[in-house]
């Protein structure tokens, strides 16, 4: 005999009512929040003074959800350590946190606040949900109390995490994420014993959330797509850019398209760290973002997406992303290639010496195969072709990050110096009007980029074919930085 158990009726019933209101599309929002920053100390500050602190920049986070609501938007996403900051060492950071219960629990923050420990900043962001009728996304700290029993309870007696709350436009908590996969600074924050796969429904479709490098690893991010086929993911990150392939709006924006997924990818913006770039991402493309070095001010970004892209007519159709390469003999002899660094790692290149032509660089299992055609070569400018097939390695004092990439760029040179090749440059002269880039990659994950000068994207300029090259449309508006499949083989991942 088969027990059904209530919630499983009501859960059927909701899904029902969800569906039978689905919306098509909906407006989606994202905010760069400069962000007001504590005073860096030693000794925690007292409660009262962090809330302050917190008070101040939800304020202008009020100010964001009010203007997005206005203009539409069912959803808004804020950045990471948007409302706190980062400047925080374990013990000064604890003030600024609170308890936050399992979403579970069918609470509205707003209409009652005093259900559970004190609870000042969900409150007042619950209501911001509710006053204005949008879900609000947000990323505050969570404490969770332990004991001497768990050998791993940190001295104070709480596990801290990096945490994402989603308000519903009820007010009510329908989602909380803790942060797995920290960056290396990030010692104040402990990671939960599993990745969290964190997921919820709406009317405008079924939403994933994770947070900031993330989004580099499997899990939660890949798993959300691939197995619980989300249609959005809420992406609140504090990203600092790092040129050529991993700025925020290149890289969120070839995710986006590589998953096959829409994003909201909310950025914090602070200059000094190059923190900068957020963006409203749909599968074919971005449709609204955001990259500015030259102020300090915070920027709201409005638009539209599906609901369900994979049922849009849009939706890209499926990619063999080493059909083309492996059909095709090699272009060039290896005889003119030579090393280069790039974030680590050490790419073979080959430099690209006339205004076009056809070029292979190989590297391990991985070959690069690229045609080109520039529109007026710059005496003063040098491009190459690139490939990195291997381990990714980032060690620091009390950190080891690593992961397995296969990549095949095009990328312009800081100068004429071909040691300079791999190291960030912002700006070129060369536009390019045909490319194609293509690579035997091993790996199915593999995120198409094109970033042009002033670090801007190249939207409708370029596409990715079923056979997986990555092609330009008819030229490219301004000069070309890179061009880039960014590959991922997660399942080499070490342990």
């Amino acid at each position: 005999m088969i027990m059904f158990q209530p919630h499983i009726y009501a859960t059927v019933f909701i899904l029902s009512i969800l569906q039978a209101f689905a919306l098509d599309s909906y407006i989606a929002a994202v905010y760069e929040h400069s962000v007001i920053l504590p005073n860096v100390t030693e000794r925690p500050v007292s409660p009262e003074d962090a809330l302050t602190l917190m008070n101040k920049n939800m304020d202008v986070l009020e100010g964001a959800i009010k203007a997005a609501a206005q203009q539409g938007a069912h959803i808004i996403v804020t950045p990471e350590d948007g409302i706190y900051g980062w400047v925080f060492k374990r013990d000064a950071i604890f003030p600024y946190l609170e308890d936050i219960p399992d979403p579970q629990v069918n609470w509205i923050p707003c209409t009652d606040p005093e259900r559970f420990a004190p609870a000042a900043v969900q409150e007042r962001l619950s209501c911001m949900a509710r006053n204005n009728s949008i879900y609000v996304v947000a990323n505050i700290g969570d404490k969770k109390p332990c004991n001497s029993s768990d050998p791993k309870c940190p001295s104070n007696g709480h596990y801290q995490y990096n945490t994402n709350v989603v308000f519903d436009s009820e007010g009510k908590l329908v989602a909380r994420y803790h942060k797995y996969n920290l960056f290396m600074s990030e010692t104040q924050f402990d990671s939960p014993k599993e990745p969290e796969i964190v997921t919820f429904n709406t009317s405008f479709g079924k939403f994933g959330i994770f947070t900031c490098f993330d989004i580099l690893f499997h899990d939660p991010a890949v798993t959300l797509v691939s197995k619980l086929h989300v249609d959005t993911v809420l992406f609140p990150t504090a990203w600092m850019n790092v040129l050529p392939h991993l700025t925020a709006i290149e890289f969120h924006s070839a995710w986006a398209m590589g998953m096959g997924v829409n994003l909201l990818a909310a950025d914090t913006h602070n200059t000094s760290l190059a923190m900068t770039g957020s963006g409203i991402y749909a599968p074919d493309g971005p449709r609204a973002f955001h990259y500015n070095m030259e102020t300090e001010d915070g920027h709201l970004l409005v638009a539209e997406l599906s609901s369900l892209p994979r049922l849009s007519p849009t939706y890209p159709s499926a990619v063999n992303w080493s059909a083309y390469a492996t059909s095709v003999k090699q272009f060039s002899p290896d005889d003119c290639n030579f090393s280069g660094v790039i974030f680590f790692d050490e790419f073979t290149f080959t430099e690209l010496t006339k205004p076009e032509g056809n070029h292979t660089v190989c590297q391990k299992d991985l070959c690069c195969h690229l045609s080109y055609r520039m529109a007026e070569k710059q005496e003063d400018e040098v491009y190459v072709l690139g490939a990195f097939d291997g381990l990714h390695v980032v060690e620091g004092e009390y950190y080891l990050q690593t992961d397995f990439r296969m990549i095949c760029t095009l990328l312009k040179c800081k100068s004429t110096d071909l040691k300079t090749c791999g190291q960030p440059v912002a700006t070129a002269h060369t536009r390019f009007e045909a490319f194609s880039l293509s690579g035997t990659f091993g790996t199915s994950y593999v995120f198409p980029e094109v970033l042009l000068s002033g670090v801007q994207l190249a939207p409708g300029e370029f596409q990715v074919l079923s056979d997986g090259r990555l092609i330009s449309q008819s030229g490219t508006s301004k000069p070309v930085l890179t061009v880039t499949l960014f590959g991922r083989w997660y399942e080499k991942d070490p342990p």
